[in-house]
């Protein structure tokens, strides 16, 4: 199954997500700040990442460009999960690399769908 890395600095919320996706057979890494995110994608090369934009250390924005940037995550589905639900939010997400920008709090519904595990 694949491997999915969510970067948030949130604990609850990073552990709800791993629980959901841990059901559906994922493997689930947790990073929780940028700095964390990016360097256990280096490592780890996960098939999809799912990252919040208010990080601690540096927005999540940053962290898509620099994944996407990469020979290791290039290929990889990065998929913005924030509360910064605007347009422009969503716009400036694409922009940086993300292939979908999802508003929390994330129906997760909605978020299997765009892991293609419920169609």
């Amino acid at each position: 199954m694949e491997t999915i890395l969510v970067v948030e600095d949130d604990r609850d919320t990073a552990e709800s997500l791993r629980m959901l996706l841990v059901q559906y057979g994922y493997t689930v890494v947790v990073a929780h700040t940028s700095q964390q995110g990016i360097e256990a994608a280096r490592r780890l090369e996960p098939h999809i990442v799912l990252c919040d934009i208010g990080l601690p250390d540096f927005d999540g924005y940053v962290v898509g460009s620099v994944l996407r940037q990469s020979g290791h995550t290039r290929d990889a589905r990065l998929i913005a999960v924030t509360g910064h639900g605007e347009q422009r939010d969503r716009l400036k997400a694409l922009a940086a690399g993300f292939d979908e920008h999802l508003v929390k709090p994330v129906d997760p519904r909605v978020l299997l769908r765009e892991l293609h595990v419920l169609h």
